[in-house]
């Protein structure tokens, strides 16, 4: 079955930069690999922090401004200014980087990015080093897979090989990523668990069970005496 694991999604061959790497060697990377953002490693090759273009726009956008204005305004724009007046790539990342580790769910990473508004993510090993990153392009890679294809694999994996499940005792139909089940099993937990792997094919995104079964193993009966 499709394992949606960061570590299937990632990119490892990964562009990055040291603390001491000046500004503008940053800036050059950044348009020679044709990437928005790049992580910066210390000298044990952990993640210090991750460089992107909006963090070097900060030098363009406040080039020749005035550290005068309000006080609010100051505050307001400490950080930025400081970044603005940097030149080394510790000067202006961002840091500590939001990271991920390999085998986290590709769920958990989009769930990450979104909770933490970034587009990228450096996936670091339980030292804290440095093993790939992902996008959310890579993240997206998961959904793919052709609606023929994903028939196959719930038909195959799902039923066949893991629940011992004849393919002509279910329907399995999947139009645009939406896959339906339909039929009937022998137990209720067989079809919690047939939703529960569809939904962990790569390309699923979502499953509409229509599934029966023919006994409740779920079910506890008390005897009438206790009643």
């Amino acid at each position: 079955m499709t394992h949606q694991t960061v570590r299937a999604v990632m990119t490892q061959d990964v562009a990055t930069v040291e603390e001491t790497t000046p500004y503008k060697t940053v800036a050059d990377l950044l348009a020679e690999r044709r990437i928005s953002a790049v992580p910066v490693l210390d000298g044990d090759g952990r993640v210090a922090g991750i460089v992107s273009e909006a963090d070097l726009l900060f030098k363009v956008e406040y080039e020749g401004d005035s550290a005068e204005g309000s006080f609010l305004d100051r505050q307001l724009h400490r950080g930025a200014r400081a970044k603005a007046a940097g030149t080394l790539a510790r000067d202006v990342m961002t840091s500590p980087a939001v990271t991920v580790p390999p085998d986290a769910a590709v769920a958990e990473a989009a769930r990450t990015m979104d909770r933490r508004k970034v587009k990228r993510l450096p996936v670091v090993d339980a030292d804290g080093r440095l093993v790939g990153i992902v996008s959310r392009r890579d993240l997206l890679r998961v959904f793919l897979q052709s609606d023929e294809a994903i028939r196959g694999e719930v038909l195959d994996d799902v039923f066949h090989r893991v629940l011992w499940v004849e393919p002509s005792q279910v329907s399995v139909e999947v139009q645009d990523g939406v896959v339906t089940l339909a039929g009937q099993l022998e137990q209720r937990s067989l079809v919690e668990i047939a939703v529960r792997l569809t939904t962990a094919v790569g390309g699923v995104v979502t499953v509409e069970n229509h599934l029966t079964y023919k006994t409740d193993d779920r079910r506890i009966d008390v005897p009438s005496s206790l009643l």
